[in-house]
């Protein structure tokens, strides 16, 4: 499977992913104050910004799935629900692992909303493991 750039031309596909992929995983878990920052917008401009540093699986203009990481962390990782379980997010992961070590850095790491067990296993399936719990100051 080949993790590829972002291109611009894919952002309103990626952000409809995310913002589902969001609706999805967080929803129920996180502040309800939360999800009127949450918006599609909110996700294309979120985008924008991490254009660089966006990877993708998917034909041109098609992706399923992307990653985006930020130094040391694996700052966010969705694929649409028809491509679970496909190995798309593995070959994403990888991917992102690859970055993060090449970059030099030695340990990376990820956070994960309490309570989104789906990810959680996959992220221990994939050698990720639970270390602790923070606070995070989400953007909005």
């Amino acid at each position: 499977m080949k993790v590829r750039a972002a291109e611009p031309g894919e952002v309103d596909r990626l952000a409809q992913l995310w913002f589902d992929g969001w609706q999805d995983a967080h929803l129920e878990l996180l502040p309800v104050a939360l999800r009127r920052f949450r918006t599609l917008e909110s996700f294309r401009e979120r985008l924008y910004a991490a254009l660089p540093d966006v990877r993708v699986v998917g034909p041109v203009g098609e992706p399923a799935g992307f990653s985006i990481v930020h130094g040391d962390e694996l700052y966010q990782l969705y694929v649409s629900a028809s491509a679970r379980g496909t190995g798309l997010a593995a070959a994403l992961i990888a991917d992102a692992e690859a970055r993060i070590a090449q970059s030099g850095i030695a340990t990376a790491w990820l956070a994960c909303a309490i309570g989104n067990q789906r990810a959680a296993r996959f992220y221990e399936k994939h050698g990720w493991g639970r270390i602790g719990t923070i606070v995070s100051h989400l953007v909005t």
